[in-house]
């Protein structure tokens, strides 16, 4: 390599070991929102780049903290992380810390929580999603913590489908870049407690969640953590990602196509049904390779989800 790509790498290598501890607290609080305390390690592996685990996590990360987690084999031969010990500081949402301004306070008892998520898009899509008062109840509804145990709830119900919601939320506020692969989110749908058609719960709340389409795969974002196309908070790592992709003169494509900040012509776009969890569901497409990096490079022509998708989604919601 010539010795700006060995630069790279050591100060990439650098910032995933500074990021360590940080990921530790991440994955720990993962962990601490299992239903079993305990998650796959092969399941994690899914989300190393996203939480800025390093690639040999398996092979010596796992065992820098035994105060926290530690590895065990089940019966079948699946090794699993395993929860050591509950930190209370710990058990406190990231919508917590920024609407309530708490802190890790060491008393902390996760439970009912009345918290309204952000939400963020276009103004042709807010007026008609308001009608019938669905979204003001859907804010107003108290929900379990993602920290607070979830076994009495009922599956199906709203306040089944809210928690989701809310563990959800604080996945992606976990990540990097505070987007994942929905396959990734499917994945851990046991795990989490989490109802078995997540896509559809993603797609009915796009207020908090922008779900978009490259190629075969499926991401999802936090809305509130973008201002159109551009990450609000960047921590070091999406910082070095940026510096690498201008040094290899990575532009993404010239073509100018609609995204989740455009609103004057969304309510008139094409729509496109695809099948995904024995269901028919409209996936909204945005500029292809701005926030996925050059891995992502085919992008299908750009679609968003009508209004009334939405509406229809509530109604049989309701009924059911």
């Amino acid at each position: 390599m010539t010795k700006q790509a060995e630069d790279l790498v050591a100060e990439h290598d650098k910032l995933i070991e500074e990021h360590s501890v940080k990921a530790a607290e991440y994955v720990t609080r993962c962990l601490m929102m299992s239903g079993d305390k305990r998650l796959p390690l092969d399941k994690i592996a899914t989300f190393r780049r996203d939480f800025g685990l390093q690639i040999d996590f398996r092979a010596d990360w796992v065992h820098r903290f035994p105060d926290l987690f530690r590895v065990k084999k089940s019966a079948d031969g699946v090794d699993y992380l395993e929860l050591v010990s509950w930190n209370p500081a710990w058990a406190v949402t990231e919508l917590e810390k920024k609407v309530l301004g708490l802190t890790e306070a060491n008393d902390h008892k996760p439970g009912v929580l009345s918290l309204a998520f952000p939400l963020k898009f276009p103004t042709g899509f807010k007026k008609v999603y308001r009608i019938g008062g669905k979204l003001e109840h859907f804010q107003k509804m108290p929900y379990l913590s993602p920290y607070a145990d979830a076994k009495e709830l009922t599956a199906g119900s709203r306040e089944f489908d809210k928690r989701a919601v809310a563990i959800m939320h604080e996945l992606l506020s976990f990540t990097v870049e505070k987007r994942l692969v929905t396959d990734y989110l499917t994945h851990f749908r046991r795990e989490f407690v989490m109802p078995q058609k997540l896509m559809r719960l993603l797609l009915k709340h796009f207020g908090i969640f922008y779900v978009s389409e490259r190629g075969k795969r499926f991401s999802v974002f936090l809305t509130e953590a973008y201002d159109g196309q551009e990450l609000i908070e960047k921590c070091p790592l999406v910082l070095w990602k940026e510096k690498l992709l201008s040094i290899v003169g990575y532009r993404g494509k010239k073509r100018k196509v609609r995204t989740f900040s455009d609103s004057s012509d969304m309510e008139t776009a094409d729509t496109k049904e695809i099948d995904s969890e024995n269901e028919n569901k409209v996936i909204q497409f945005d500029e292809e390779g701005v926030l996925d990096g050059p891995e992502h490079t085919l992008l299908a022509q750009d679609q968003v989800m009508e209004v009334g998708e939405v509406s229809s989604a509530y109604m049989d919601s309701d009924a059911s």
